[in-house]
C-alpha cells in the first residue's frame, strides 16, 4: 500500500473515530448550530446600520461558520494531540512501519472534511431557515478563505498541542489561547464601534480574518470574486508561522 492510500485510509478512520464519540461530534458540530439558532432567533429582523443595513443573520452566518472551522481544526486537533500524546498513543503510532506524515494528514485531513461538512450545514441551514443569501459570484472568496482558514488552524492546533503538558490540562490551555481571541474578533457581533486599541489587538490574529473574509463573500455590496487579499495575507502568514511552530513545539511523547 502506497503511502498516499495510508494516509487516506486514515482519515477515514478518523472520521468513524469522530462520530462514534458523541461528546466529540456534538461539541464541534452542533455547538455551532446551537449558536447560530440561539442569535439569529435573539437578532430576527435586525440590520447593522454600520454595515449598511446589513441583515445580523447574514453577517452571523459567516462569523458562526468560522467559529466551527476553528472548532474543528484548532480545538479538537489540540486536544486530540495533547491527550493521544499522554496515552502513549503517538508513541505507538511513531514505532509503526507507516510514514509519521501519513498519520498527521489523516489527522489534518478528517478536521477538514468535518469543516466542510460543518460549513455546508451551517449556510444550508442559514440559506432555507433565515432567508440568507448565498452568493455564487463570490464562491471564489469563500472557497479560497475556507482553505487557508483550515490549513492554519490545524498547523496551529498542532503547535499549541505541544504546549500541553498533559492530556488533563489540554482543554484549559486550548480553550483559554482562543476563546478570548474569538470574542473580540467580531464572530458573535460586529465590533465597528469597539475601542480603537481592542480593534487593532484583534486584527493582529488570524480569527477576525477568518470571519472577515467569509463575511466579505455573503456581503451584498461585494463584487465578484468575492476576495479579500488583506485577510488571505494574514491567515498565510500565520500559516506558515504555524507549520515553522508545529515543527518546533510538537512532541510525539511526554517529556517524562
Amino acid at each position: 500500500m502506497s503511502d498516499l492510500a495510508i494516509a487516506a485510509r486514515q482519515v477515514g478512520y478518523e472520521q468513524k473515530a469522530f462520530w462514534r464519540n458523541p461528546a466529540a461530534a456534538v461539541f464541534t458540530f452542533a455547538f455551532p448550530l446551537l449558536f447560530l439558532f440561539i442569535f439569529s432567533s435573539l437578532n430576527s429582523g435586525v440590520q447593522i446600520d454600520t454595515r449598511a443595513g446589513v441583515s445580523f443573520v447574514t453577517f452571523f452566518v459567516p462569523g458562526i461558520a468560522a467559529f466551527g472551522i476553528i472548532s474543528a481544526c484548532y480545538t479538537n486537533i489540540a486536544m486530540k494531540m495533547a491527550i493521544s500524546r499522554d496515552l502513549g498513543i503517538l508513541k505507538r503510532v511513531k514505532g509503526t512501519p507507516a510514514p509519521a506524515w501519513a498519520y498527521m494528514a489523516g489527522q489534518i485531513g478528517s478536521s477538514i472534511v468535518t469543516t466542510l461538512q460543518i460549513v455546508a450545514v451551517t449556510v444550508g441551514v442559514g440559506v432555507l431557515v433565515y432567508d440568507v443569501d448565498f452568493r455564487t459570484d463570490t464562491i471564489v472568496g469563500l472557497v479560497l478563505t475556507l482553505a487557508l482558514g483550515a490549513a492554519c488552524f490545524c498547523v496551529l492546533g498542532l503547535a499549541v498541542s505541544g504546549l500541553c503538558p498533559n492530556g488533563d490540562a489540554a482543554p484549559a490551555i486550548v480553550n483559554f489561547s482562543i476563546l478570548p481571541v474569538v470574542f473580540i474578533s467580531g464572530i458573535f457581533f460586529p465590533l465597528d464601534n469597539a475601542p480603537s486599541w481592542l480593534l487593532s489587538l484583534a486584527k493582529f490574529f488570524p480569527v477576525q480574518h477568518l470571519a472577515n473574509g467569509l463575511q466579505y463573500a455573503f456581503d451584498p455590496r461585494t463584487g465578484s470574486p468575492g476576495v479579500n487579499g488583506g485577510d488571505l495575507v494574514v491567515l498565510a502568514a500565520w500559516t506558515v508561522a504555524g507549520a515553522v511552530l508545529a515543527l518546533r513545539l510538537f512532541k510525539w511523547e511526554n517529556a517524562r
